[in-house]
């Protein structure tokens, strides 16, 4: 096998100092014309301290991906493979940007409250 790419790496790094079963930890790396695209496996028991708490985890890895990839101006994605025996087996989970219909929703409850906030502190007598 050849030498590992630092994306790969990274990854590995990082996963195995997350899950209680690290020497299950596999990274599959593919270079396309879309980019680099690393298959994350691990043990079924481990999958929610990967994913996180809303997916939460698995977009910091993601956005730490892909500032290394920015380095190398390469497109690291990272799809998470469910394994054999877990709840979901045989899906696979693919972290990747949020649905528009997911990230819309918080924009513009954050947008209203920050003119509410500035409204408030142009109000004050200073």
């Amino acid at each position: 096998m050849a030498a590992k790419e630092a994306d790969q790496e990274f990854v590995e790094y990082v996963v195995k100092a997350l899950v209680t079963n690290p020497d299950a930890v596999q990274v599959a790396r593919s270079v396309d014309d879309m980019g680099v695209l690393l298959e994350l496996t691990v043990d079924p028991a481990d999958m929610g301290k990967v994913i996180g708490k809303a997916g939460a985890t698995a977009k910091s890895i993601r956005t730490l991906l892909r500032v290394l990839g920015a380095k190398s101006d390469a497109r690291v994605n990272l799809k998470i493979v469910e394994p054999e025996g877990s709840e979901h087996a045989g899906t696979e989970v693919t972290v990747d940007e949020p649905a528009a219909e997911e990230a819309a929703p918080a924009e513009p409850d954050l947008k209203e409250q920050t003119k509410k906030e500035i409204e408030e502190l142009a109000d004050l007598e200073l």
